[in-house]
């Protein structure tokens, strides 16, 4: 046995004992780190519940009702439609969660107001989006090992991405997409930031956004690049409900809009840029690989392809990845998180280089990758 093993072996030896566990929780040295892990382990216990208390209070409407000012416990009774109890109860889950908070009082009754986690939820539109979006998760979830195990006939998720469930998705219509394209162009927003902040589009000269969705991240980078144009290709139904929000933006004649299927259709090919923004993992390995090869027949010598998406870590698992993300794609019926690493073997097998990693602010929400077409 290696002396890496042996000390493992040796650490899941005294944490399996009951009586370790007590000496550690007593020892001065040592408690501290006992209590961490008793409420990490609380904290894997409880993580249901708490996402169930964050969904109440996002489609109650308790946490835009306390951003528009303090209340008390009777007004947001009246407001949540919900008995004084039932309020209270909530409301005291919530304060544990950092979501509201107690701000003063009025007639000896104490107010409330949003916590410091509660107000960068309501202050994010796609966050609140996410959140309601979830409570279709959870029902899927409700069997992990029926999911795991393929004993679903269906799921929740797989019936909201009309793509996934689709033969030939380039058929759907605009009421079949509109739901998930709207939430996609939540996410969008969330990453669209950070991918401008992580890499200057000033030296393109036309960038092609696939699976753009309603160009969310396109319009984003056209306000920040002068002198940029684009394109975006999409399902039909997906791109045509774009065109509306460009006109709006006064974007019209810096895009051309393309619908067709990205495993059918050929791809425009007068791009020197070409982004691919949390479309990757929807797709498992063979149609991923496929794609990547039909933006390589796109793309001119030269011509770049930059993927943003959440990625697992190539040195261990990676909660938002491979816990997150992983349930959620096989509950969606496909798609993997793949790691840096796994996106480079794909990337060579398609004709790319190796791509380099650009820093992003925040690497839990979205990371990003840079390739070059490969001139082998």
């Amino acid at each position: 046995m290696s002396l890496p093993e042996a000390w493992l072996a040796l650490r899941d030896r005294c944490l399996t004992s009951s009586r370790f566990r007590d000496w550690a929780a007593a020892f001065p040295l040592t408690r501290f780190i006992a209590r961490r892990n008793a409420s990490a382990i609380f904290d894997l216990c409880n993580g249901f519940v708490y996402s169930q208390v964050l969904l109440a209070c996002v489609q109650s409407g308790l946490l835009v009702r306390l951003r528009a000012s303090r209340a008390s416990l009777q007004a947001l009774a009246a407001t949540l439609q919900m008995p004084a109890e039932a309020t209270q109860r909530l409301l005291d889950a919530a304060l544990a969660l950092h979501l509201v908070q107690r701000r003063g009082s009025e007639a000896q009754q104490p107010l409330y107001g949003l916590g410091a986690q509660g107000a960068m939820i309501v202050g994010n539109p796609a966050v609140l989006a996410m959140i309601s979006h979830h409570a279709l998760l959870y029902r899927d979830l409700q069997d992990p090992l029926a999911l795991l195990r393929g004993q679903l006939p269906s799921t929740l998720l797989r019936e909201y991405w009309a793509y996934a469930r689709n033969g030939a998705p380039s058929g759907l219509a605009a009421e079949g997409t509109s739901d998930y394209t709207a939430l996609m162009a939540g996410s969008q927003a969330l990453v669209a930031g950070e991918i401008l902040a992580a890499h200057d589009l000033g030296s393109y000269r036309c960038v092609l956004d696939v699976g753009g969705g309603n160009g969310q991240f396109l319009r984003s980078a056209l306000t920040a690049t002068p002198g940029l144009h684009a394109m975006l290709f999409d399902l039909p139904a997906v791109a045509d409900s774009s065109r509306a929000h460009f006109e709006a933006a006064g974007l019209t004649n810096r895009v051309q809009i393309t619908g067709g299927d990205f495993f059918k259709d050929p791809l425009p090919s007068s791009a020197d840029l070409v982004t691919l923004v949390r479309v990757l993992h929807d797709h498992d390995d063979g149609p991923a690989l496929q794609l990547l090869r039909a933006i390589r027949r796109a793309l001119p010598p030269g011509g770049r392809l930059l993927i943003a998406e959440p990625m697992g870590s190539d040195g261990g698992p990676e909660r938002v990845a491979d816990a997150y993300f992983g349930f959620y794609l096989l509950a969606m019926g496909q798609g993997r998180a793949r790691s840096p690493a796994q996106i480079c073997a794909l990337l060579a097998a398609a004709g790319f280089a190796a791509p380099r990693e650009l820093l992003t602010h925040v690497p839990l929400q979205t990371r990003v990758l840079l390739s070059v077409v490969d001139p082998n």
